[in-house]
């Protein structure tokens, strides 16, 4: 069934002339691309607490997403049935194996947590339904492009409700326990690790085509995983360093602090677009990518907080000397 729903969208698409197929495949490249700064801005500039409960409920996805991929290794849609023809240039960005929809775990928490996060607001509800509604079509984009299933995008959305079911709870205990955190850190950051000797070590399918190729390369669809682990480690190195020495505040001046943290977001776009490929060509794709992983979220948790707390010094001691 899920195979003959692949192929209505499919047919679809063609009765249309591919129509939706841009929308569909921007829809997907935002989830995974530009979404993230969103409740990193809210993270800076807004709500610290809110933003890292809807960052650390995205970096638990993070971890759970490659150990299902990796332990199931189903593979992609086109494999499984040849007559299903992705649309567009969607086939060169499904990276991995198919369950469940990484794109999908991607979009959920962090939608998923700025929709919790502004829904406490009455004024803003209206912009936590827009979130929802990204979530919704982010998941239907992975079926109608057709590289994920129904089966797919379903379990992507049940683990993402999980992480945000988690990661609230996480913060409740450590809301009355607070010193327990370096042990959580600690023991997430020796988790991370276990995983990637995990991810690295099982045994993987090794079936083979008509040419006597494989059909699927264990080593190319561990590389997410590594990218995706070293997203955790980052957090938790960058967290600790954050609250123990840093400890900044989201500025409290008005629209000078906005296009601060705004200017703060350029260096995110710089270092995916030209200090990844960098990281990759150095270390190879596996170390490379768990390496700019743990730098690129480095930067956002604790550097450039780093910075705006600078910036919060100097001008509350501006507004002193002008008091005086």
């Amino acid at each position: 069934m899920d195979i003959q729903y692949l192929l209505f969208l499919q047919d679809l698409r063609n009765n249309i002339h591919d129509a939706w197929t841009p929308f569909m495949e921007w829809v997907s490249m935002f989830a995974v691309t530009y979404l993230i700064f969103i409740p990193v801005f809210y993270y800076w500039n807004r709500d610290k607490k809110s933003g890292l409960y809807t960052l650390v409920s995205y970096y638990f996805c993070m971890v759970f997403t490659p150990l299902i991929k990796l332990t199931a290794c189903v593979y992609r849609p086109w494999i499984r049935d040849s007559h299903i023809l992705p649309a567009g240039d969607s086939i060169t960005t499904a990276t991995g194996y198919s369950f469940p929809s990484g794109h999908t775990t991607t979009a959920a928490p962090l939608a998923g947590g700025m929709a919790i996060n502004t829904w406490k607001n009455k004024n803003t509800r209206w912009i936590s339904i827009i979130f929802i509604i990204f979530i919704l079509l982010t998941g239907f984009s992975r079926n109608y492009l057709g590289v994920h299933t129904p089966q797919d995008v379903l379990t992507a959305l049940f683990v993402s409700l999980l992480s945000l079911f988690l990661t609230a709870k996480l913060f409740e205990y450590l809301d009355k326990n607070p010193e327990k955190e370096d042990l959580l850190l600690l023991g997430g950051f020796i988790f991370c690790w276990a995983a990637i000797a995990y991810i690295t070590f099982k045994p993987y399918p090794m079936d083979l085509n008509a040419e006597g190729n494989l059909i699927v390369d264990p080593q190319k669809m561990m590389n997410d995983g590594y990218g995706d682990l070293g997203k955790m480690i980052g957090f938790i190195i960058a967290r600790y360093i954050e609250k123990k020495w840093i400890r900044f505040r989201p500025p409290e001046n008005g629209w000078k602090s906005v296009v601060i943290c705004v200017i703060g977001l350029i260096p995110m776009i710089l270092l995916k677009n030209y200090f990844n490929p960098l990281m990759i060509a150095w270390f190879g794709s596996h170390w490379g990518k768990l390496f700019f992983s743990v730098i690129y979220t480095c930067y956002y948790i604790a550097l450039f907080p780093f910075v705006l707390k600078i910036y919060g010094e100097y001008a509350a001691n501006k507004a002193i000397n002008k008091a005086v």
